[in-house]
C-alpha cells in the first residue's frame, strides 16, 4: 500500500476517535498511563446525580486548579447517575474494580473506588 494512504487513514482514525473521547485534565481517558486510578464521588446539591472526580496521580500545573472531572470533546462535564454508572464507565475504558470505601464529611458521604488497569 501507499505510505501516504496509510498515514492518512491513521490520522483520520485518530481524529474520529478524539471526537468522541472524554478527558480528565486535558488527557484522553484511554491514554491515561496509570496502573491504578481512584474514582471519588459525592452527591450533587439538590440532585440525585453525583459529582465524579478521577485521580490518576496527575501533576498540577502552577497557578491552575487541577481539573479531575471527566469532560467531553466540547469541554462539558460528563454527568453520572450514580457511582455504579461511573464504575461501569471506567470499566468500559479498561479499568477493573479493586476496592471501595466511604468517608463521611460534614454529614455527606464521599465514595472512593480504587480501580486497576485491566491486564488483558
Amino acid at each position: 500500500m501507499n505510505c501516504k494512504f496509510i498515514l492518512l487513514t491513521l490520522f483520520l482514525l485518530f481524529a474520529f476517535n478524539s471526537l468522541f473521547s472524554q478527558t480528565v485534565n486535558d488527557k484522553p481517558i484511554e491514554q491515561i498511563d496509570a496502573e491504578y486510578i481512584q474514582i471519588v464521588g459525592a452527591a450533587k446539591l439538590f440532585s440525585k446525580k453525583v459529582n465524579i472526580q478521577i485521580d490518576f496521580g496527575q501533576v498540577d500545573k502552577i497557578f491552575k486548579a487541577k481539573d479531575t472531572q471527566i469532560r467531553d470533546k466540547d469541554g462539558k462535564l460528563t454527568t453520572f447517575n450514580s457511582m455504579i454508572d461511573a464504575l461501569n464507565f471506567m470499566n468500559k475504558n479498561g479499568y477493573e474494580f479493586v476496592q471501595a470505601y466511604t468517608i463521611t464529611i460534614q454529614n455527606q458521604n464521599v465514595y472512593h473506588y480504587l480501580m486497576q488497569r485491566d491486564k488483558d
